[in-house]
């Protein structure tokens, strides 16, 4: 998908289409000031979930350092058994 860019403002003058936009298609909305990029807006939902994934990632990246640090490797039903054991489930 391309990305929208406009003019900084069109927060002022075209608020309404700006968020319509960032809500309708889920991406974010490349603000510019003087032809030079300034800002962007993104919705909520949008912005939680590109927490989320990076949240995820770095995770991942911490398991991958941790993984070349140490030999000890846990199979799946070790992990469900853990994840249990911690929900007391």
């Amino acid at each position: 998908m391309a990305k929208t860019i406009r003019p900084v403002s069109d927060l002022r003058n075209n608020f309404a289409d700006v968020s319509r936009t960032v809500h309708e298609t889920s991406q974010p909305v490349f603000l510019t000031k003087n032809g030079f990029g300034d800002m962007v807006v993104m919705s909520m939902e949008a912005y939680e979930n590109l927490q989320f994934e990076s949240e995820v990632y770095f995770k991942l990246q911490a398991a991958e350092r941790e993984a070349e640090l140490t030999n000890t490797r846990f199979s799946p039903k070790d992990v469900l058994n853990e994840i249990k054991g911690e929900l007391n489930v």
